[in-house]
């Protein structure tokens, strides 16, 4: 169930979240790379030395790849209920991609790196934002605390358009390396939620084994079961 009235304390409790920053961190980490290599995919392929209409004709093939491997995250992600490893398996293939592009590896091996790059940031993507939505209960709370995740992950892709210079054509070491560093983010803090996720669920499997033991009454009735939301002690984090 669901709380039907809206408070102000809902938006401070979102914002109190630890949730709510670290997710919003994974969320930048794959968000700048991802809104690189679209607004700028025509002028990396441009570089590799075809002519403008055919790079704009090269970005279909990766797109095409992103869209089929979005269902197939998607599918197993639901079917295993996890969300971390293809969020982590997306920014891998983004960190793959980007260190080919960055490199001084022959063209056709390159156009391959971005296969990795697009198709990784775009699977990554839902698999980041259901994850969060997964683990924060209570509508209004869940309401505030993604509209920040968002909000401001979105937001940071404005950095993209300040790190990929003409200038720097053909390896972009700038704009790939500023990716990298991203990801490398996102590679670090995926591992880290997941633990402190696991950490939390142990000690309430713990928390309520004890109490059955003893044989004592659940302590809160179901409205204040709703009132705590991700809080609650019944509650188990999604990984």
């Amino acid at each position: 169930g669901e709380e039907e009235t809206f408070a102000v304390r809902h938006v401070w409790a979102a914002f109190k979240d630890w949730q709510v920053w670290i997710h919003t961190l994974i969320y930048i980490s794959i968000i700048v790379p991802l809104t690189g290599i679209t607004l700028f995919l025509p002028t990396i392929i441009n570089s590799f030395g075809y002519s403008a209409s055919v790079s704009q004709l090269l970005t279909i093939p990766p797109y095409v790849c992103a869209t089929i491997a979005v269902f197939i995250f998607a599918h197993y992600s639901d079917k295993l209920k996890m969300r971390w490893p293809f969020i982590f398996a997306g920014l891998l293939m983004c960190l793959i991609g980007l260190s080919i592009n960055i490199s001084t590896a022959p063209i056709g091996v390159k156009y391959f790196g971005t296969f990795w790059i697009v198709i990784g940031g775009y699977a990554a993507v839902p698999g980041i934002v259901s994850w969060f939505g997964n683990n924060i209960a209570g509508q209004y709370k869940r309401a505030v605390a993604m509209a920040l995740e968002i909000g401001i992950g979105n937001s940071s892709g404005v950095v993209a358009t300040m790190i990929y210079r003409t200038q720097d054509s053909p390896r972009f070491i700038l704009g790939h390396g500023v990716s990298l560093m991203f990801i490398g983010i996102g590679l670090i803090f995926v591992p880290i939620t997941v633990l402190l996720y696991k950490r939390i669920n142990a000690q309430r499997d713990a928390a309520q084994r004890l109490s059955r033991e003893r044989g004592e009454k659940v302590q809160y009735s179901d409205q204040e079961l709703l009132e705590m939301g991700d809080r609650a002690p019944d509650f188990k984090y999604t990984l």
